[in-house]
């Protein structure tokens, strides 16, 4: 989760929600990254959506089994859709996401019975750094002296 992190401060600094996220499969990193929907001007581009692909590529296979995706924000409705189709048995996240979190908060689409692969879930491991940096990015948002508002 530590480099989860990380990933999240990255993102920051392109001016992108700090999420960041790790997927590791056997303690060694498949791929990492961070929100990139500014950079990439694509809504999809959610850092579990990123690490996914960039791991599915690197594998040749969109089954990512055997791996624990590490997120600093509880995953949304697409990346918890997107988690599951790519059958990964486990997600750790630090902090949840009350209006749009789907790991628990909002809903729960990872642990849904009805579909075909849950995920076992961890929620609020570094919960505290994690939704420091989101208040953070989101304080600095706002103010006016803010480059790039207006």
């Amino acid at each position: 989760m530590a480099r989860a992190l990380e990933m999240a401060r990255r993102a920051a600094l392109h001016h992108e929600v700090p999420v960041g996220a790790v997927l590791v499969r056997e303690g060694r990193i498949v791929a990492e990254s961070h929100n990139r929907t500014v950079t990439d001007a694509d809504p999809t581009a959610h850092a579990e959506t990123v690490v996914l692909r960039a791991a599915a590529r690197a594998q040749g296979d969109f089954r990512l089994e055997g791996t624990t995706l590490y997120v600093t924000l509880e995953p949304c409705a697409m990346c918890a859709g997107a988690i599951v189709l790519a059958r990964v048995p486990r997600v750790v996240y630090g902090a949840p996401d009350p209006k749009a979190g789907m790991a628990g908060s909002l809903g729960d689409l990872l642990r849904d019975p009805r579909l075909n692969h849950r995920a076992e879930v961890v929620g609020g491991v570094m919960a505290d750094a994690s939704a420091a940096l989101l208040r953070g990015f989101f304080r600095a948002r706002r103010s006016p002296a803010t480059p790039g508002r207006g």
